[in-house]
């Protein structure tokens, strides 16, 4: 069961990418790879469960904190022209 949830995750980011290629505006395509990087996150804690590695889900934790750091970093950057 957590395999199939695994499959159809892989399969979500994969229909996201194309929202990442071809979106219209740059808030579209931060919101896609947010998305992705969220993803992400839940796979590794997925995978950790399945293959019985708990320090998955530490490694989940930062990735998910470092997505959130870089999506409000970037579009900071896109609105101000400076990270200070």
């Amino acid at each position: 069961m957590f395999n199939a949830a695994a499959i159809i995750i892989i399969l979500a980011a994969i229909l996201v990418i194309y929202r990442l290629i071809k979106g219209p505006r740059v808030c579209d395509r931060v919101l896609a790879a947010n998305a992705i990087g969220t993803k992400t996150v839940i796979l590794l804690a997925l995978i950790g469960y399945i293959y019985e590695r708990p320090y998955f889900l530490d490694t989940a934790l930062v990735y998910a904190l470092i997505n959130f750091i870089a999506t409000i970093a970037f579009l900071k950057y896109r609105e101000m022209g400076r990270l200070d």
